[in-house]
């Protein structure tokens, strides 16, 4: 019987455009790095080793929230140690909450000797992601549980479908050093949207999804706009409407915020044009004296994985 495993959770991409609280890919790199231990009863302990401040309280941590709701429907009496020894920055949009909630499940549910599939582990992630963002949406849990592109066609039940995708598709994200919590950011999306606005979005998910499906590249570039909620967040990055317009010159098929920001995603043909869109979006950037970090990654076909 194993005593302890370390899980790798995947940075996430979600919204995607069209797919507001609908849509997420898994990225290869960054992620976080998770060990769970058992530690004969002790409750659920949380060690820190990452530079991030992240709450000691088991109440409070988003991890422990989602190992605590899996225990509980297990009728597990077993605790353990959550150890933190590497972290996607907290509020950067690339799904940092969910990684770690997929991670804290995962390594769990391996100890008890892997009752439940990835798609059973969702609902519990999911619990640790609502303490995070104060909503229940799965568009960062289920890829970084899953893998690749996930549709979340509906809650209630949960119905989420893997979508195919053209093998040669990456992505680079740039991450600015600017934090913008999930929670605040979803305050500023209008609770109602026009007819109009909301076939447009209709209209642009089933495209970016038909496109996909296709490896229709001109069809996902023309999809891949948010009329919901990107006109209201991007007022938080410095020259949005610019750098979204140089990385589509540039050749991305598709760029838009990740998640609720301010990380900005570019869908790529193929690792050397994001590469070349990284540096745009880089020197963007540099231009308003904002650092920040660019990640160039192939879309994951592989969600959380024990390392």
């Amino acid at each position: 019987m194993k005593d302890s495993v370390k899980v790798f959770g995947p940075a996430t991409v979600s919204n995607v455009g069209p797919g507001f609280d609908l849509l997420g890919f898994a990225l290869e790199q960054p992620g976080d790095e998770i060990i769970i231990r058992r530690n004969n009863h002790l409750g659920l302990q949380l060690i820190n080793k990452t530079p991030f401040e992240l709450p000691a309280d088991p109440g409070k941590n988003i991890s422990a929230v989602a190992a605590r709701a899996l225990l509980n429907a297990l009728n597990a009496s077993e605790d353990f140690d959550i150890i933190f020894t590497k972290k996607i920055k907290p509020g950067s949009g690339i799904g940092s909450s969910a990684a770690s909630c997929a991670a804290a499940v995962v390594g769990i549910n391996e100890l008890l000797g892997a009752p439940l599939t990835p798609e059973e582990l969702i609902p519990f992630a999911m619990k640790g992601e609502m303490v995070a963002s104060g909503s229940r949406h799965a568009d960062n849990i289920a890829p970084a549980l899953l893998g690749g592109f996930t549709l979340i066609r509906g809650y209630d039940p949960i119905d989420i479908k893997h979508l195919p995708y053209p093998d040669d598709l990456w992505c680079t994200v740039v991450h600015p050093e600017l934090e913008i919590k999930t929670l605040e950011s979803r305050q500023l999306i209008p609770d109602h949207v026009k007819l109009k606005t909301a076939l447009e979005q209709c209209g642009n998910l089933a495209g970016l999804v038909a496109g996909l499906a296709t490896g229709d590249y001109p069809l996902i570039s023309r999809s891949v706009t948010d009329r919901f909620a990107e006109p209201y967040r991007i007022l938080q990055i410095p020259g949005y409407d610019d750098l979204r317009k140089k990385a589509l010159d540039a050749g991305s098929v598709g760029t838009g915020l990740s998640g609720s920001g301010p990380s900005v995603f570019s869908l790529c043909r193929g690792a050397e044009l994001a590469e070349s869109v990284g540096k745009i979006k880089s020197a963007h950037f540099k231009h308003h004296q904002i650092p920040c970090h660019i990640y160039v990654s192939k879309v994951s076909e592989a969600g959380c994985r024990i390392v």
